[in-house]
């Protein structure tokens, strides 16, 4: 139940946060953006709105195994736990035993998403310039005995869609380059994630009516949202060094490996660096997964009631 309750509900928080992921991606990655309606502008003024949803197909075909995995392990994790502690699968755990499911999960997903969270950063980062045309009816500065040299055309992008982009790095970069900032990924996703549960089962139980069992669809909104939130609050510094060792690679290399890019982007930019996108985690964070828990929790009950 867990599994198909999760895959649903990860698909659905895709398809409302991908924007703003993009805009994140791209503050995150290039230091030309002075700030988030800045590479909004520009994002759009270069590529339109499809700018926005570069490389969304490959999440959205993942996501549903990436979000199934990740509640499906948190459950299955907590309900060992329980059963190994407490002698029932069904007791009610303790605040470490949601704590270390949490961090489980987010350990496991890792190796899930490593290779299309590189495909999504290239795309992300990958700017398509549009060829502006010059008007018929304005005259042309050049002799008419001496023909303007033709145009340029507009350099053609490096990958193609995500998958092409998937066999370009295989193929340049080896496995690794397929799980580059993998290292940087277990440490946002194992301490996010154990940050997400947690915080989502004490704010249900602060929410939840007296003499009810579970809060009402207000109570998972705001509960799911808040989680959110302080997961990424948590997860952004490993983030942004993930963004960036996963957009190295696009041309001359610049970070050796984990350590060298958290002091290399320190160095040159201060340590606000860190904390690049964090507003606009934030801001992707609370509607996304108050999506994504709602749900959740209306899939896991829709199941049990036609189970029972």
């Amino acid at each position: 139940m867990d599994f198909v309750a999760g895959a649903i509900g990860g698909v659905c928080g895709v398809a409302v946060g991908y924007p703003l992921d993009t805009v994140k991606v791209k503050i995150q990655t290039e230091p030309k953006y002075r700030g988030i309606w800045h590479c909004v502008w520009d994002t759009y003024r270069q590529e339109r709105v499809r700018g926005f949803y570069r490389g969304l197909s490959l999440p959205v075909c993942t996501v549903s195994l990436v979000s199934s995995v990740s509640f499906g392990t948190y459950r299955h994790c907590l309900a060992h736990i329980c059963r190994f502690r407490y002698g029932s699968p069904d007791a009610k755990p303790a605040k470490p035993d949601i704590t270390l499911s949490g961090f489980a999960s987010g350990l496991v997903r890792v190796f899930l998403t490593s290779p299309t969270e590189v495909a999504k950063v290239r795309l992300q980062t990958q700017t398509q310039t549009q060829q502006r045309r010059p008007s018929a009816s304005w005259p042309s500065a050049a002799p008419p005995m001496c023909p303007a040299p033709p145009a340029r055309s507009a350099p053609r992008p490096k990958y193609r869609g995500p998958l092409h982009c998937l066999a370009t790095v295989a193929r340049e970069e080896g496995l690794r380059g397929l799980y580059k900032g993998s290292s940087a990924l277990l440490f946002r996703d194992g301490h996010s994630f154990a940050t997400y549960f947690l915080s989502y089962t004490i704010l249900c139980e602060q929410l939840t009516p007296a003499g009810h069992s579970r809060p009402d669809v207000l109570g998972v909104l705001v509960a799911g949202g808040c989680a959110g939130v302080l997961a990424w609050a948590v997860a952004t510094p490993m983030d942004v060094i993930k963004s960036r060792l996963q957009a190295d690679g696009q041309g001359q290399r610049r970070y050796r490996g984990l350590l060298h890019c958290v002091v290399t982007s320190v160095r040159e930019e201060g340590p606000r660096v860190l904390f690049k996108g964090l507003t606009l985690n934030c801001c992707r964070a609370f509607p996304v997964n108050m999506v994504v828990f709602v749900a959740y929790e209306a899939v896991l009950g829709l199941i049990r009631g036609l189970s029972t």
